[in-house]
């Protein structure tokens, strides 16, 4: 029977959801039930100096606030463990080991990183815990430079607790697992427990999991996993299904219940705030090899459809895939979108002769068109002014500016009068195409492309005698309240709608000051 442990990361990779707010009564409640379930090792959380807390957190500012204020008592025959981030703590700090304290550390690193812990893995263990090496992203390393990690480690960490194979992006198939775990059972050290860290992304992790216990092998073997899969994005292994499945084929005697009554009680709780879980967009981080940070980025602006999010994707240059770069990612998106050298000015000018001067009435797709329709209808009955819609054909309007690709062959059944971004591609060439680049708006790093922004930003260079807004309802974080059509619907991202709220209300009033604008619907940006 294989020597088979399993160390619970639902504390810290959990705590990536919440930003490992739990709250105190959550901590204890998930350490009281792993304990009973007698899961073999429980990581109680990140240190980290800098964004660390000595309580209700489970990033933690040292190690020693946690026997202060979280680990109260021990049980026998569970180890417990937290997670370091290289460079995020000064391990000169580090207090020798305690009874009462942590029993091991466990240290994540990056391949340009991995000479580096051979000094601080030495200085962990001589402080008396084990030590863990957590090469992330294993797959970036050839075969070469794993094998050079693990001479490095043979020769001067053979006392080391455990080496991990980590995959940190989700992108490993079960056909990676064997291979790595050749590479590394062959050659690794073979007093040394092997490790596995698997992410959701395809929905493999059960599998790969498999995959690893029926490695052929003597070495003794740990296995990482969450209550409920709890981690960040897709999430990780279920705990409670690796542990069902190891007391069914491998004689082990851990128990269920516990976590079934944890995942009741607190983790579904959790759950309805913070969603894990497959999806898309991690999906597409894992085929293209990246971070999951930038699918998330790119597919939460709700500009591009899915497709030419996977064709973004797969544009980052490698040296920026494993670690977001919000900066980088804004200059990639404009870049993606701008076509290079699109000369606009014979169309500016046509539809300033057309606006200047005139009022102009925007109809954008809020709910308030269908709920406050009369105010509508009655400004197009007045027949004093043009009017342009927005991604929606709700009314006959003069013109439909269209910013979303799948709406384009309807647009142009309906009209003629089609106004069409640059960055948007179509066999029929809109009459008046605009430039992408020239009328998206910047705010606090970000670009704001949405067919609102665009429009206003070319009106105030038109200069309408006066501007009538429909539909500009603003975002609420209840996404069936967002639109009048329920096809145009996308997930909320609370943080992302808040931002979008907040730059355009700061827009209207930097319009106001040069143009009359009225809201004649209701809008959460009217100040």
């Amino acid at each position: 029977m294989k020597d088979i442990k399993v160390l619970d990361v639902t504390l810290r990779d959990g705590g990536c959801v919440n930003n490992f707010n739990f709250g105190q009564q959550y901590m204890d409640s998930i350490l009281s039930s792993l304990q009973k379930s007698n899961v073999d090792v429980i990581e109680l959380g990140y240190i980290d100096e800098s964004k660390g807390s000595e309580r209700n957190r489970t990033q933690y500012c040292n190690e020693l606030v946690i026997p202060e204020n979280f680990l109260k008592s021990k049980q026998a025959g569970t180890e417990y463990v937290v997670m370091i981030d290289y460079g995020k703590f000064d391990f000169n700090n580090l207090h020798n080991r305690s009874e009462n304290g942590i029993d091991g550390i466990r240290l994540a690193f990056h391949k340009k990183n991995w000479k580096d812990i051979i000094a601080v893995g030495k200085k962990i263990i001589e402080k008396g815990y084990k030590f863990y090496i957590q090469p992330m992203i294993t797959l970036r390393y050839t075969d070469k430079e794993l094998l050079e990690l693990i001479e490095a480690v043979n020769e001067n960490l053979s006392d080391a607790s455990g080496f991990y194979i980590v995959d940190s992006f989700g992108e490993m198939r079960m056909n990676d697992v064997v291979r790595v775990m050749h590479l590394v059972d062959r050659n690794l050290v073979p007093t040394m427990t092997l490790g596995f860290h698997s992410h959701n992304n395809l929905q493999l992790s059960y599998a790969n999991a498999m995959a690893l216990l029926s490695f052929d092998t003597n070495r003794k073997l740990m296995l990482d996993s969450s209550v409920m899969g709890m981690g960040k994005g897709a999430g990780n292994l279920n705990t409670e299904l690796l542990l069902e499945h190891l007391n069914l084929y491998y004689g082990k005697h851990y128990q269920i219940q516990p976590l079934l009554e944890l995942i009741d009680r607190v983790i579904k709780v959790i759950r309805e705030e913070f969603y894990w879980g497959y999806s898309v967009e991690y999906y597409l981080s894992s085929i293209n090899h990246c971070t999951p940070s930038y699918a998330s980025h790119f597919y939460n602006k709700h500009m591009l459809p899915i497709d030419k999010v996977s064709e973004l994707l797969g544009k980052i240059a490698e040296n920026k895939k494993i670690s977001f770069d919000k900066e980088y990612a804004e200059e990639l998106y404009l870049s993606y979108n701008e076509q290079k050298d699109f000369d606009d000015s014979e169309v500016i000018e046509e539809l300033r002769k057309k606006l200047g001067g005139k009022k102009v009435l925007l109809i954008a797709p809020g709910k308030t068109i269908e709920s406050e329709e009369s105010n509508v209808t009655k400004v197009l009955e007045n027949g004093d002014c043009i009017s342009i819609s927005l991604n929606n054909f709700k009314f006959n309007t003069d013109y439909v500016f269209i910013t979303r690709s799948e709406m384009l062959e309807d647009a142009f059944a309906k009209t003629k009068n089609v106004i069409v971004p640059s960055n948007i591609d179509h066999s029929e060439v809109s009459k008046f195409r605009i430039d992408y680049k020239r009328w998206v708006k910047f705010y606090s790093g970000k670009t704001f492309d949405s067919s609102g922004v665009m429009l206003l930003n070319f009106l105030n260079v038109a200069k309408p005698s006066e501007i009538l807004l429909a539909g500009f309802d603003g975002f609420s974080e209840d996404l069936n309240e967002n639109y009048y059509d329920s096809n145009l619907r996308r997930p909320v991202v609370l943080e992302e709608k808040k931002m979008q709220n907040e730059f355009f209300s700061m827009y209207i009033k930097e319009i106001r000051d040069s143009i009359k604008l009225k809201f004649i619907t209701s809008t959460k940006y009217e100040v």
